[in-house]
């Protein structure tokens, strides 16, 4: 779901109008997946649109993830231009897999 990236010097109307179109419907590139690493209580995440200032979002894609959530035992712990760090708990499953949004 990534949204039309404009030059700086855009020209073409048709390309700028399509850029607010798709920003309108709830296209971006904030978004992206991430899966938990194994056996590791951190996992950091390259999303290129991040800041030092954003609030990442998570949404559980997988049951593991889920639980996860729901046991209270993931949250992010650091933000930086560029990447975030989500401390987890430490275990075996290799399916924590969840959709994130970064924004700010």
């Amino acid at each position: 779901m990534t949204a039309l990236v404009l030059a700086r010097d855009e020209k073409d109307q048709r390309r700028v109008n399509t850029a607010i179109n798709e920003l309108a419907k709830g296209r971006s590139n904030a978004v992206g997946t991430v899966t938990l690493l194994l056996n590791a209580a951190s996992t950091t995440v390259t999303a290129q649109n991040c800041g030092a200032g954003s609030v990442v979002l998570l949404s559980a894609l997988t049951a593991h993830a889920a639980a996860e959530l729901g046991n209270g035992t993931i949250w992010v712990s650091a933000v930086a231009n560029g990447a975030f760090t989500l401390a987890h708990a430490n275990n075996a499953q290799n399916d924590r897999t969840f959709g994130y949004v970064c924004l700010g």
